[in-house]
């Protein structure tokens, strides 16, 4: 409870004048005078003792305005980092919007690419039964000419109908051929449609679900990543017609860019294939001595230094069955690459767990891994360990030299195999496979 320091000191003092006016006036000392004095002076103990109260009560007050500072002052911050955080919100959202309008764009965008999947799907289903017409009304006339043949069987034929007959069945067995290729290359468009309708359908369900602000704070997953295919051939084919593309297309049979695989595998993985056929992979041995039976194989490698430097060469190739080992033949075509390979020619595949190469003393696969058509651990080897830096040592990595330069590992490596194409189209083929084959 305050007590008012005024009253009581204007009391006291008033107190004093009065008995100092008696004192002058009455100089007669009286018996009570000092029961007087002693009150006097128990009256200044009180206003000291009030005065020490008021001190204290001062320094209390004074340290409670400290305080109440103090507590201001952690407010203030309070309400800065209130504020801070507040714009980081804002700066979220700002994102959220901007991420979804690019989800919306990339939704359309993926919309148009199966439209257009769509359209060469039905193009290609149309051909296909012009084909399959065609091939009908070919085996009517083969019919009609076998009866004109069993009519004409005690009689001679002439080399013209000899030579007919034999041209109509050509012309069949080359419809049967492209039939089958365009059968293969619709399969694989109703993959590639069903692939963007996965895509399409998860950016849907992105979009409904990307009002939250958590989503986007931990970043949506990359849906546009493809999945991994098996590993069965496909065509790279340049942009001609559809059915040129498809009879004369190259199908990639082995690719290095980034070292996400590893390439030091056994004989049965080299015989089965391996990879992703989006980034890394090896076709198979098998499949690829399917593609080189057929006569005229072309072997097209293609290779790429650090230096961004592009060069290819080309091959006629062939390639022998399980029963010789995978034994390899080639006889240089074409190219601007120096021609280590043509030694290789009449070698047989090796791998760490299966040494085939001539060289007994020691295994180039161990030696050099992965598995490669080894003369006696030649200079030649695109199955070779992946270097992201030029590596120190000789013929470890990636490598295509003849003769005693210096070993240099490669950034990028394709070999694709394709029959020889007519002269007609060859040209423009080789222009546009050369023009386009690097990512």
């Amino acid at each position: 409870m305050r007590i008012p320091l005024f009253p009581i000191l204007f009391i006291l003092a008033a107190a004093c004048v009065a008995s100092l006016c008696g004192k002058e006036e009455l100089p007669v000392i009286q018996p009570e005078a000092p029961a007087e004095t002693r009150s006097h002076f128990a009256a200044l103990d009180d206003v000291r003792l009030l005065a020490n109260g008021l001190l204290q009560l001062g320094q209390s007050l004074r340290e409670f305005v400290q305080k109440t500072k103090g507590q201001i002052n952690d407010i203030f911050q309070k309400l800065n980092i209130f504020d801070h955080s507040f714009y980081q919100l804002s700066v979220i959202a700002s994102e959220i919007k901007e991420e979804e309008e690019e989800l919306k764009k990339t939704a359309v965008i993926l919309k148009a690419s199966n439209e257009e999947i769509k359209d060469l799907s039905v193009e290609i289903s149309s051909k296909i039964n012009s084909i399959l017409v065609e091939r009908t009304q070919l085996q009517n006339k083969v019919e009609g000419l076998e009866k004109k043949l069993s009519s004409l069987s005690h009689g001679l034929m002439t080399s013209e109908q000899v030579a007919e007959i034999n041209g109509l069945r050509d012309v069949i067995q080359s419809q049967e051929q492209s039939i089958t290729k365009l059968l293969v290359a619709v399969s694989e468009q109703s993959d590639q449609i069903n692939q963007q309708r996965i895509k399409i359908k998860a950016l849907e369900e992105k979009l409904s679900a990307n009002t939250a602000p958590q989503e986007t704070i931990e970043r949506m997953p990359e849906i546009f990543n493809s999945e991994a295919p098996t590993l069965s051939p496909y065509l790279a084919t340049s942009s001609t017609s559809t059915a040129t593309m498809i009879r004369y297309g190259a199908t990639v049979i082995q690719r290095r860019k980034d070292g996400s695989v590893n390439f030091d595998q056994t004989w049965d993985k080299y015989e089965n294939g391996f990879g992703d056929l989006q980034k890394e992979f090896w076709l198979g041995l098998r499949k690829i001595h399917s593609l080189a039976t057929l006569e005229n194989s072309v072997l097209h490698i293609q290779l790429q230094d650090w230096k961004q430097g592009r060069r290819f060469i080309k091959y006629r190739f062939y390639l022998d069955g399980a029963e010789s080992n995978y034994t390899i033949h080639l006889t240089q075509l074409s190219g601007d690459l120096p021609d280590p390979m043509s030694n290789h020619t009449g070698m047989m595949f090796s791998t760490k767990d299966r040494d085939n190469n001539y060289h007994q003393d020691s295994n180039c696969t161990h030696k050099y891994t992965g598995g490669w058509w080894f003369s006696t651990c030649g200079d030649t080897n695109l199955n070779g360990r992946y270097f992201h830096i030029r590596p120190k040592g000789r013929r470890r990595g990636i490598q295509w030299k003849q003769g005693r330069k210096a070993s240099y590992s490669l950034k990028f490596t394709q070999i694709s195999i394709h029959p020889a194409a007519p002269p007609s189209i060859s040209s423009s083929i080789s222009a546009s496979t050369e023009a386009g084959i690097f990512p």
